[in-house]
């Protein structure tokens, strides 16, 4: 099983890891370790899989998996109960009672952290989420913004990122300094950087420092699932929590 960790500067008592696609059971389109049950992969095979990764991980409890909804409902841990589903798109721990977890294959999973290791999140961010302000509302609930490190776990790359010109003006309408983000094809599509579209976020929220934003889901296809590569593929999953 191979991990990314982040290089970042937090404390001791954090700890994060995003997964690659090696290391599980699953097999076909969703080889090897897929750790979504929603696309299509044996339920039987996905839980085999979280276990392992529970248990290669020596978490301190089980992940707190996510019904992502590409929205901005951002949930604190604890206000529910750990084995129900969960309908948000981002998760904050202030405890080590709870792991955070986002799953993607080609959306950014960014993760948070205060910077005296009080609290954690972890955020599902594809071009929906952030211009509808996911980002912005992880960040107001986490803590002040000056006191938050960040970092970018692996998405779809700039060079392979194709989108209409309708979510090139959303994001311009929301800031004019994204369309710098945009790189034309034709006339109705162009080529974006969510990493970049990204850091502008959190930039602008008051967020300094930001790690991370070096991968290509799409293009490392022995590295990473991809949803553009690949419609029926497994998902990633990307994970924060607090030591006890």
């Amino acid at each position: 099983m191979d991990f990314i960790t982040p290089d970042w500067p937090v404390p001791e008592r954090v700890k994060a890891i995003s997964t690659r696609r090696h290391g599980g059971i699953s097999e076909g389109p969703y080889s090897s370790l897929n750790l979504a049950n929603h696309v299509g992969d044996d339920d039987r095979v996905v839980t085999q899989n979280r276990s392992t990764l529970f248990h290669k991980l020596q978490l301190p409890a089980k992940p707190v998996w996510l019904e992502q909804v590409h929205g901005t409902r951002v949930m604190e841990l604890g206000q529910h109960e750990a084995t129900q589903l969960i309908q948000a798109d981002a998760s904050i721990s202030r405890n080590s009672d709870f792991v955070c977890a986002v799953m993607t294959a080609d959306c950014l999973p960014i993760l948070l952290c205060k910077e005296d290791g009080s609290a954690v999140a972890a955020v599902h961010a594809g071009w929906r989420g952030l211009v509808a302000g996911i980002v912005e509302k992880a960040v107001t609930q986490l803590a002040e913004p000056e006191k938050i490190i960040a970092w970018l776990g692996p998405a779809i790359g700039p060079s392979h990122f194709e989108v209409g010109a309708e979510v090139k003006e959303a994001f311009v309408n929301k800031n004019s300094v994204m369309r710098q983000c945009f790189q034309q094809i034709d006339s109705q599509h162009y080529l974006a950087d969510l990493y970049a579209l990204a850091r502008i976020v959190l930039l602008k929220c008051g967020v300094k420092r930001i790690y991370g934003g070096e991968y290509c889901t799409y293009n490392q296809a022995d590295q990473f699932f991809s949803y553009r590569r690949e419609p029926i593929t497994g998902r990633m999953a990307s994970l924060i929590w607090l030591q006890p």
